[in-house]
């Protein structure tokens, strides 16, 4: 689907028909892929997509404004009302679960319900950001001199120590996965998309009207954190937490997962 100039990946999944359309969101070094273990299991239409310069076989995206926040928010809009697809179940992981909270906030009136797993609503201060736009240039840098080295240091930040549990197969899938990206792309969305970059939308959770549901795994102790700050702003607000689960919840404890969605028709 071409949307703005770019070759967007979009996959329409029909599981049955209740009338549900459901828009996932992967994680940075993600794909479509990231939900092959839930989205048979979702009611109605599930659409997946290749966010912005991810997935394999990708072009590279000269301009890299294209991946500030505001643009891909823009690309989604545009993919939404290419399918005449309104009041859809917005699900964001980690990445995309900042941009799945900005869309939500840009376009309430094309969101039902908002499920936010295992994210943050931005840094607050001006400084935090500055840091982290600091140390996400130098992952940047990383990931264009050795990127099978920084893909194998990611997998072992203690982010992601519990999907060292994960099958043999799983693990080399989820790795494979992370290379078979487009190294430029990656670097470039760390850049222009990362936490210090994207704006700060602490100020406007208590804005967000919309039925939300915050995800977090048991054992994720920073994004736990995060959660309990957050639903503490936004005024129709879930907390789910689930068990023996870490970071990527959906992954490691898909069953669990999709039982405790609050899914509503």
């Amino acid at each position: 689907m071409m949307i703005n100039n770019y070759p967007y990946q979009v996959f329409l999944t029909k599981n049955d028909a209740r009338p549900c359309q459901w828009l996932l969101l992967h994680g940075f070094m993600g794909s479509h892929h990231d939900f092959d273990d839930i989205k048979l299991d979702l009611p109605g239409e599930v659409l997946t997509v290749d966010l912005l310069g991810f997935g394999s076989r990708v072009p590279e995206v000269v301009d890299v404004s294209r991946f500030e926040l505001a643009n891909q928010i823009d690309d989604l809009r545009s993919i939404l009302v290419s399918l005449h697809w309104q009041n859809v179940n917005l699900l964001g992981y980690s990445m995309g679960g900042r941009l799945a909270l900005g869309f939500a906030l840009m376009y309430p009136d094309l969101v039902k319900n908002l499920y936010l797993e295992s994210t943050t609503a931005g840094l607050k201060t001006v400084s935090e950001r500055q840091a982290r736009i600091t140390a996400d240039e130098i992952k940047a840098q990383a990931i264009l001199e050795d990127f099978a080295k920084f893909v194998d240091e990611w997998s072992q930040l203690p982010l992601f120590e519990t999907q060292q549990l994960l099958s043999s197969s799983k693990k080399d899938h989820i790795r494979q996965q992370r290379l078979s990206q487009n190294p430029t792309n990656v670097a470039n969305s760390l850049r222009k998309m990362g936490t210090g970059s994207q704006p700060d939308f602490w100020s406007k959770l208590s804005d967000l009207e919309i039925p939300t549901q915050v995800i977090i795994g048991e054992l994720d102790n920073k994004f736990n954190a995060i959660a309990n700050q957050m639903v503490q702003l936004i005024p129709h607000v879930q907390k789910t937490v689930i068990p023996n689960s870490g970071h990527n919840t959906h992954v490691e404890q898909p069953k669990l997962f999709v039982e405790a969605l609050n899914v509503s028709n």
